[in-house]
């Protein structure tokens, strides 16, 4: 029986064109009947992609028509039903980030990549740090600072020196922003079940915003950060492609 394969495309005219042309080539179907979702674009559409459809059965396969596409597969007319057919699944629970801005309203999001705090004011923003309710760091005077995925580890959190993780592995990465002081200071490596907790010190006068994949929370006084077991992503990645082996080779370019 054929796969059922629901395409879906970013607004860019690569992404539209393949969208056309492979719907042609392949039927397309409803997503909530769909077997396979294949999203075209890039990156930022796959995390759209990945948030809209995390109550659906069927797994997200990427082909690249944007510009990183670290989460993609190459792109390709041809052969299809085969390719997902053959694909590795990988599993990804996602970040729950809980935040409570200065007056008080509360804001809860998911993200697949990383939670960030970034200063949103001309003024460096001062953070204090607790893990599992045990305060780590009084004062971190920075840009920003963030808790990474395993997948998310070679996006922001690479670029903010931050470590590149096995994506197997239970580990999360906690990296600071342009650290001032501790001048030295760049993070660390938390395990998957961290409770990670920044508490901003004069929000007021050194405004702070939270980032979860693209959506923002302004003027946040205290950001809570977990992994959510409850929630998993599945994406699929054409054989010795898989996130693994990307992760492994991002470390060796």
């Amino acid at each position: 029986m054929p796969l059922r394969i629901a395409f879906c495309a970013s607004d860019a005219p690569l992404a539209r064109a393949a969208l056309a042309a492979l719907s042609r080539q392949y039927g397309d179907h409803a997503e909530p009947h769909a077997d396979v979702i294949v999203a075209l674009g890039g990156d930022g559409f796959m995390l759209e992609t990945l948030h809209r459809t995390r109550d659906l059965p069927a797994p997200v396969y990427g082909m690249n028509r944007g510009t990183v596409g670290f989460l993609m597969n190459e792109y390709s007319e041809a052969g299809l039903e085969e390719r997902l057919a053959a694909a590795e699944k990988a599993v990804i629970n996602p970040l729950l980030m809980q935040a409570e801005t200065t007056d008080g309203t509360r804001h809860e999001n998911l993200a697949i990549n990383e939670v960030s705090l970034l200063r949103a004011g001309p003024q460096a923003a001062h953070l204090r740090i607790s893990v599992d309710g045990k305060l780590r760091m009084a004062e971190l005077v920075c840009d920003g600072a963030l808790v990474a995925t395993p997948a998310g580890s070679t996006a922001y959190n690479y670029s903010a020196h931050g470590p590149i993780l096995p994506i197997r592995s239970d580990v999360l990465a906690l990296t600071a922003v342009a650290p001032f002081r501790p001048r030295r200071w760049r993070g660390a490596l938390l395990p998957k079940s961290a409770h990670v907790r920044f508490e901003v010190l004069e929000p007021e006068k050194r405004p702070v915003m939270a980032d979860t994949d693209g959506k923002s929370v302004r003027n946040v006084s205290v950001v809570d950060i977990h992994s959510d077991a409850s929630v998993e992503h599945h994406i699929l990645f054409d054989p010795g492609h898989g996130l693994e082996e990307r992760l492994i080779r991002e470390q060796f370019v």
